[in-house]
């Protein structure tokens, strides 16, 4: 169960990443930097929570 789990988060990810260099693409052009900037910032604080729970979903597979 574990494993979906992980693969699920894996998923989503792989999608925030993809929105995360778009808004970079937004920021590199200096357009709506002020809004992209803050966009940017909380999917990469998403990112790194999902790499966390990743973590946590892998660790706990070994103690099923």
């Amino acid at each position: 169960m574990s494993e979906q789990h992980a693969t699920l988060l894996k998923k989503a990810r792989e999608r925030l990443v993809e929105d995360r260099r778009a808004f970079a693409k937004i920021i590199a052009a200096r357009e709506k930097t002020v809004d992209a900037r803050a966009r940017f910032v909380e999917l990469q604080a998403t990112i790194e929570a999902i790499d966390r729970a990743i973590e946590d979903e892998e660790g706990s597979q070994g103690s099923v």
